[in-house]
């Protein structure tokens, strides 16, 4: 890469920090003081040793950048353009992890693997880590295991666990991940992937309407047996003989 295109990728970075982030002031300040940052221009390095097979120096450059900003970041992970760790304390993103672009992650979130790193019977390495299509925003504490992908666009709320594919442009809440009603999902930036105000869940949705549900059941049974027992007081009445008829 040149100078000049190396410089301008820098830029991009740091302009695409901006925008996420309120409280950056200054491109001067994002490059100073930006543990995420740091984080991101230390893998990029790292990430190039690991493809030249130079892997010993790539894991201990990405090491120097744990104590730097906090993040475990694999040197073998792939991770896009405009990539944003908000509060990096704490994240860990393994080594089969796919990030695209314009992703942002806060802290001690985990893209982490489930799977043994080498099959034992054939003795390859296997895609045990998640993949993480673009614009994905996922909040803090957020665990995401295994080799799934998670969209494009979509959304995952603080101390989400997540376990399966996620469709693109959804978000997920809970444990584990629930994905929220379309018409609740938004697609524009979303402060730690999560809802402000009142967070929808669905199974407390769904119980709501089924209590709803079984009190109007319950109404009707009543009103029933109320009938039931009027009528059965009638019948019980003793009929009066008025006599023959002259």
């Amino acid at each position: 890469m040149t100078g000049p295109a190396m410089f301008k990728n820098l830029r991009e970075e740091i302009d695409s920090i901006i925008a996420r982030d309120p409280a950056a002031r200054s491109r001067t300040e994002v490059a100073l003081a930006y543990p995420g940052f740091h984080a991101v221009l230390l893998h990029r390095v790292a990430n190039g040793l690991w493809r030249r097979d130079f892997r010993l120096l790539a894991r201990f450059l990405s090491n120097i950048g744990r104590w730097v900003s906090g993040a475990d970041i694999h040197p073998g992970a792939t991770i896009g353009r405009r990539f944003f760790m908000d509060h990096a304390s704490g994240i860990v993103i393994g080594e089969t992890a796919e990030i695209g672009d314009d992703v942002t992650l806060y802290q001690n979130v985990t893209l982490g693997g489930v799977a043994p790193s080498v099959d034992s019977a054939a003795q390859v390495n296997r895609k045990r880590h998640p993949t993480i299509r673009s614009d994905v925003i996922i909040g803090s504490g957020a665990q995401v295991l295994g080799p799934i992908v998670v969209g494009e666009g979509a959304r995952i709320g603080a101390n989400a666990v997540v376990v399966k594919d996620v469709p693109a442009g959804v978000t997920m809440v809970g444990v584990a991940a629930r994905q929220l009603p379309p018409k609740e999902c938004r697609h524009d930036f979303m402060a730690y992937g999560t809802p402000t105000g009142e967070l929808a869940d669905p199974v407390a949705r769904a119980l709501e309407s089924l209590t709803r549900e079984v009190a109007a059941l319950n109404r009707r049974v009543a009103e029933l047996e109320a009938a039931r027992a009027e009528v059965e007081q009638a019948e019980s009445k003793p009929v009066e003989y008025a006599g023959p008829m002259s």
